[in-house]
């Protein structure tokens, strides 16, 4: 269950995961507070992405890029003859 109290800011990080002998990459988002204790315990380990971000929706959003975006509401550009 999440808390009830807002934080304050979000960000958006890239973190390598292992599985299977191959290593990934992936964007992710938490909170302020989390991202300056994950630092504190590894620095460096994870790469920051963006910081200062208002609602967890807009992280999530650039966390994901394109990926899950309607692919009818995406505006295609005509290449110039």
């Amino acid at each position: 269950m999440r808390k009830s109290n807002r934080a304050e800011s979000w960000v958006v990080y890239r973190r390598t995961m292992t599985v299977h002998k191959k290593q990934f990459e992936t964007n992710a988002v938490c909170e302020a507070s989390e991202w300056a204790a994950m630092e504190l315990a590894e620095p460096g380990v994870q790469k920051l992405i963006r910081d200062g971000i208002r609602t967890e929706e807009e992280a999530e959003r650039l966390a994901r890029g394109t990926s899950g975006d309607d692919y009818r509401n995406r505006s295609v550009k005509k290449p110039e003859a």
